[in-house]
């Protein structure tokens, strides 16, 4: 636990240029505290004391407003910035050496027993608001954008961006984050928007097929038709 503590507060210095002083980040950190129960919480699930272990994630909720299942595997160096909000729910895994934002979930889109919720590799990066929900993996060294929502599975060094989550480059580790400051930063609403409006040029292009493949004519009634709609 020691040599935990010791490398949550060295994430916590290499990630976040606000942190100063070890006494003032050890005791002003909120996403340090809540890691630190859930290490604990962890401990005493895997040990088969899951009342104790679900009472201490309340108590760390209630003080942090950081929800983490005891029952949730995350690896080490961890770092959850600003931590409110952020959600990690009961079968997710968290790699090492992850960067969590605000407003963060890590949940499930289903009821069923077993695996439920993402698999987040290593070096990952998630994005302030952004939601990844369901069974699926992303890859290590990935960037997930300020608010995207992720529902399927991200291969490694992937930068995803806006609603639904969609693949706007295969970066390198050394890729500025893109989780909101910087000209490089892509915008999120502006790629959802892109991808709308492809899509409606795809459907308006089928459209126009289908109209031109049929031989439009006048009817008796005056109505015109062709062979199978009518106008």
């Amino acid at each position: 636990m020691i040599g935990h503590v010791r490398e949550d507060l060295a994430a916590v210095r290499e990630r976040d240029p606000a942190a100063r002083g070890l006494l003032e980040t050890a005791f002003t950190y909120p996403g340090l505290h809540a890691l630190w129960a859930y290490r604990l919480a962890h401990h005493l699930w895997t040990t088969d004391r899951r009342t104790a272990a679900r009472a201490l994630s309340w108590a760390a909720r209630v003080l942090t407003s950081v929800d983490i299942h005891p029952a949730a595997v995350i690896g080490r160096r961890v770092f959850i910035d600003h931590a409110l909000g952020v959600v990690i729910g009961e079968t997710a895994v968290v790699g090492d050496d992850v960067t969590i934002y605000q407003g963060v979930t890590l949940g499930g889109t289903s009821l069923e027993h077993g695996k439920r919720h993402p698999t987040v590799g290593s070096r990952v990066v998630v994005g302030a608001g952004a939601k990844v929900l369901g069974p699926i993996t992303i890859g290590d060294d990935s960037r997930i954008g300020a608010n995207a929502v992720v529902v399927h599975s991200v291969p490694p060094n992937s930068v995803v961006v806006g609603i639904p989550g969609k693949i706007i480059s295969r970066s390198l580790p050394s890729d500025p984050l893109i989780e909101g400051e910087g000209e490089l930063a892509p915008d999120p609403v502006g790629v959802s928007l892109e991808s709308l409006f492809e899509r409606l040029h795809e459907l308006e292009e089928q459209v126009g097929v289908r109209s031109h493949s049929h031989e439009v004519r006048p009817s008796s009634t005056g109505i015109w038709s062709g062979d199978d709609f009518s106008i």
